[in-house]
């Protein structure tokens, strides 16, 4: 008699009636409308655009917000989301993400009424999409050295610039640009329509090829005075929006390895080598085991994390802890599962690969391990070794 991944942890009995309710409406979306097109989208680099109305029905688009058009929801119900999805892709975690913890999340909580009024019930339906502009070419992890800039002009603002690896930039509506100015880092809302903007998806991708991340270029953008969030200064504003990213990462990678963990339990109970399954030999066994406990831990986690967060509690170092231990161990977990796989796990017959492919990809994005290890660092010993 085998026991399930859901049996084995029974989290269910942790969470309230409304969260069990996203969770299995999130659950049902990734394995009706993701799932059965999922591997064939990797392999041509294709996104379904047509998919993001649909996510927006769902009530998934900033959910967590409080705003106008938006569910309220609290940040476990949102983790879940984020869980379940990222099980069946990393791609479609990642566009919740940037449309409603990067984009929205700035909107909300520095855009004035006009600016939330305009963009945010769309946005949560999914009639329009965001994206949040903040690393630039010449890398991601020291954005005080800012290179795009914004100069007032008369009454208007110009920027100059250039972005790179912005999720949904060539899909988008509107751009959340950050920029230097003589007062500090400043976010604008760039339509994406406007004179000088320019978004270009990158090819040759060997991870989150069924989502889009893009260059952008800023040449004399011409934006009004009301382009400007009147309530973001400083790098303050965006790395808070990074940090409502980085929880959801928390749960979502642990998704893709619950994934690659369930896959292994099939194959080890059905795959017959010397006349038995692989899985009633003693190494298959612990392989199995190991990955169960570090995808436990992960869990009880990631929901610590989300009632810390629902309590205002939760600091950017306990996200740190989060986001470095999650995606690490599911990296783990997807490597342990493509050898109890064999052979066949390379292939697109399974998920495996395309999910370790994907974890690279977020493991670096949001803040790599290494800067995560500096924000715990000097959380312990009060010390900044970031240079």
């Amino acid at each position: 008699m085998t026991t399930t991944l859901d049996e084995a942890f029974s989290i269910d009995h942790l969470l309230s009636d409304e969260e069990r309710g996203w969770r299995d409406r999130a659950r049902a979306f990734a394995t009706e409308r993701i799932r059965p097109v999922i591997e064939q989208d990797f392999e041509d680099k294709h996104f379904r655009r047509e998919l993001v109305a649909e996510l927006g029905a769902l009530g998934v688009l900033g959910m967590h917000l409080q705003d106008e058009g938006c569910a309220g929801a609290g940040a476990v119900s949102y983790g879940l989301v984020c869980h379940e999805l990222e099980a069946a892709d990393s791609g479609w975690r990642t566009f919740v993400s940037v449309q409603g913890s990067l984009a929205m999340s700035a909107i909300s909580k520095f855009g004035s009424d006009e600016q939330k009024a305009e963009w945010l019930p769309p946005m949560a339906r999914g009639e329009r999409i965001g994206c949040f502009a903040l690393t630039e070419p010449e890398g991601g992890s020291d954005p005080a050295a800012m290179r795009t800039t914004a100069r007032r002009d008369g009454g208007d603002w110009v920027l100059n610039g250039a972005k790179r690896w912005i999720g949904l930039a060539a899909l988008a509506d509107v751009a959340v640009v950050w920029a230097a100015t003589d007062d500090g880092i400043r976010g604008f809302l760039v339509p994406t329509s406007t004179p000088g903007f320019a978004a270009t998806a990158i090819d040759g991708k060997l991870s989150m090829r069924a989502s889009v991340q893009c260059d952008i270029v800023l040449d004399e953008v011409r934006l009004p005075s009301s382009a400007v969030l009147p309530g973001a200064r400083g790098l303050s504003g965006p790395f808070s929006c990074l940090n409502e990213a980085r929880y959801g990462i928390v749960w979502g990678a642990m998704g893709a390895a619950r994934d690659c963990l369930e896959v292994s339990i099939r194959r080890a109970t059905t795959r017959e080598v010397f006349g038995r399954p692989i899985g009633a030999n003693q190494l298959i066994q612990e392989k199995l085991a190991n990955m169960l406990v570090e995808y436990e831990k992960g869990m009880l986690l990631a929901l610590h994390l989300g009632r810390l967060k629902e309590a205002g509690r939760l600091t950017p170092a306990q996200i740190s802890v989060g986001k470095l231990n999650s995606v690490r161990e599911a990296l783990a977990i997807a490597r342990e599962a493509r050898t109890i796989l064999g052979g066949d796990g390379i292939t697109n017959a399974f998920p495996v690969m395309r999910h370790m492919a994907n974890l690279e990809s977020v493991r670096t994005y949001e803040g790599t391990d290494e800067i995560h290890t500096l924000v715990l660092g000097r959380a312990l010993t009060g010390l900044a070794a970031f240079a």
